[in-house]
């Protein structure tokens, strides 16, 4: 942790909501005059599309059937955690861009499903905001989550997740219904081992709930929307947290525990807004006394 450069960072997987938790975060950095520089996740695996294939593969052939992107073999977790820590003292570090598709690549010169050469981080921010799967690891070859600041977990109930996936790499990436579970069960393991505990160390989590029947996601004929969820938002330390103006400004939220607080699905956005531009502001401000 670093009050002169503080570390935000959101961990969870690819279709859990990130991208809202991207969203409400660049409101309040551009309604605060916030300079953040991002960093991808995505950024940090360890093989580029074309090789993550290959090794997924050789895996297999030598039996080996649980090589994902959510466990540690497939990412480069020191170097991530070793720019967390540069960025901590100096605001300095090493990052590059994964290449998603042909917008991207139009935007950073490479292939889709490519990286970027690694580059030192531009000087001048005044935080760093991590968005991906690893934010809040912790294990015998990285300490990540012990130089971040604010660590947010983002993370619909299980069978929701697994509806995600299986409509986004279906319609999207056109894989078939059968490839996308052979994927959900190899990444089991990791989603278990890695994914989870990350959860138990952030300080706010965002959990949507569906309010319709998603017991069997694998005949699910679509998402559900965010009018028919709810999100829970747990509190690892509640104090300080005005929980009546939430309830005041969050229409039909409600408080289920003592530490929790529970919104409509399609008031996540401004509840994030809500919680944390004070989280921000505080973070900027014990930077300036600094």
């Amino acid at each position: 942790m670093s009050r002169r450069h503080p570390i935000i960072a959101v961990t969870g997987s690819s279709g859990a909501g990130t991208t809202t938790v991207m969203n409400s975060f660049a409101h309040i950095f551009r309604r605060e005059g916030v300079q953040a520089q991002i960093v991808e996740g995505d950024a940090f695996h360890r093989h580029d599309r074309a090789a993550m294939r290959e090794a997924v593969r050789a895996s297999e052939a030598e039996g080996e059937h649980y090589l994902s992107h959510f466990g540690p073999d497939a990412n480069l977790l020191p170097r991530l955690a070793a720019c967390f820590a540069d960025y901590g003292r100096s605001g300095q570090g090493e990052i590059r861009n994964y290449v998603h598709d042909e917008d991207e690549a139009e935007i950073h010169g490479a292939p889709p499903g490519t990286f970027t050469p690694w580059r030192p981080i531009t000087p001048g921010s005044d935080l760093l905001f991590y968005e991906g799967l690893h934010g809040g690891y912790v294990g015998p070859d990285a300490d990540i989550a012990q130089h971040v600041d604010l660590l947010i977990g983002v993370v619909p109930i299980i069978n929701l997740e697994w509806i995600q996936k299986l409509h986004r790499d279906g319609t999207l990436r056109g894989y078939s219904r059968e490839a996308i579970t052979d994927t959900i069960l190899r990444r089991m393991p990791d989603y278990v081992h890695h994914i989870c505990p990350q959860f138990s160390r952030t300080h706010v989590n965002f959990q949507r709930v569906p309010t319709v029947d998603t017991s069997n996601p694998f005949i699910a004929a679509d998402i559900p929307s965010a009018d028919e969820s709810m999100v829970v938002i747990r509190f690892a330390d509640p104090k300080g947290i005005d929980f009546p103006y939430l309830l005041s400004m969050l229409q039909n939220s409600w408080m289920s525990r003592p530490n929790n607080i529970v919104v409509p699905g399609g008031k996540m956005g401004l509840a994030m807004q809500l919680i944390f531009t004070p989280m921000v502001l505080r973070l900027m401000d014990l930077k300036r006394r600094i």
